[in-house]
């Protein structure tokens, strides 16, 4: 591990000022970043400690919460109105990782851990372009089980970790920053950012900036919902696919509908399409499969991973049936 310098911040102002200098990086619950630093693939010679700022979780007038940056993962999921007006969110928070690392983990580090695979982190054998752009790609042509399908570039082909970050795509969820040009809102849906020919580039957030706080607006729908994860072992694995959705039937048909996909791309990937074609159908296996279909018409499987747009297909097809019948509510 690289020597670094450790300062804990007391407020958001003094971590700004800190957190300026190249090669420093704020540190929340370190459950990724220290894991990157002990493989040398982060490299900070400074970290600024903001796990204890912005810790709070608020009801907001309108209805909705704000969720402190510095929120433990386990908090936020045993949160009462999180589980009775966000259900899909603590279900997505506690089918992630292990309660041991739920209890170290914050909301921001969550947000901002890196999109990865097991080339990212072979430092010795592997090319990577997320670690050295322009270095290449071997998951390509290597083991690609868990790769993305959707959304993928020649550059790069790693899928988002995050389970949390599903339901916070599927919930239009607002990310509130602060940084040294002042503070901005940013949708969720395009915080995280697609490879494209710079996969070293998870988020959209500038040098210096620091979340503060994730919004989640009031809404009726979102009280029912569910999340289901699909991996290859019980515990403390990555999905293969997972579902994050919401449904409200009203005279038969579809009124609306919220989805995103977890281990499809290398963001949480909110699905536009499907929700589109679900609107206004009569909410059976036939109309969530085409939906699933609509959604996944452009992927690109590799060699390893054909499986992934059915076993998409299969897993919204459950997860809206649950939620037509009730069972999920």
């Amino acid at each position: 591990m690289t020597p670094f310098d450790y300062t804990r911040a007391d407020d958001v102002a003094a971590a700004l000022r800190m957190g300026a200098g190249q090669g420093t990086a704020f540190l929340g619950g370190g459950t990724n970043l220290v894991d990157l630093m002990r493989e040398t693939v982060a490299r900070p010679v400074r970290l600024i400690d903001v796990s204890g700022l912005s810790d709070t979780i608020a009801e907001t007038g309108d209805g909705g919460l704000r969720i402190g940056a510095g929120v433990r993962n386990t908090a936020l999921a045993e949160h009462a109105v999180v589980r009775s007006r966000y259900p899909m969110l603590a279900r997505a928070i506690l089918a992630g990782a292990s309660a041991q690392i739920r209890n170290m983990a914050t909301v921001g580090g969550n947000l901002l851990q890196r999109t990865r695979c097991t080339y990212f982190y072979d430092t010795d054998g592997s090319r990577c372009n997320k670690r050295v752009v322009g270095s290449g790609c071997d998951a390509r042509g290597g083991f690609n089980r868990i790769h993305a399908v959707l959304g993928a570039s020649e550059a790069c082909v790693a899928t988002h970790p995050s389970d949390m970050c599903v339901a916070l795509a599927a919930l239009d969820a607002v990310v509130h920053v602060a940084g040294p040009e002042g503070t901005r809102t940013i949708a969720f849906d395009t915080f995280h950012r697609l490879p494209g020919d710079r996969p070293d580039l998870d988020t959209v957030l500038a040098p210096g900036e620091l979340i503060v706080a994730v919004e989640l607006l009031a809404s009726p729908l979102a009280a029912h919902s569910t999340y289901r994860k699909v991996r290859d072992r019980a515990s403390y694995a990555f999905a293969l696919i997972s579902v994050a959705a919401a449904l409200s039937i009203e005279d038969g048909r579809i009124a609306d509908v919220r989805i995103a996909f977890g281990g499809v791309a290398h963001k949480p990937w909110r699905a536009a399409k499907a929700e589109a074609a679900l609107k206004g159908q009569v909410p059976d296996d036939a109309a969530f499969r085409a939906a699933a279909a609509a959604e996944f018409a452009d992927a690109q499987p590799l060699r390893d991973n054909g499986f992934k747009p059915v076993l998409a297909e299969r897993t919204l097809a459950a997860v809206l049936g649950e939620l037509a019948t009730g069972a999920a509510a």
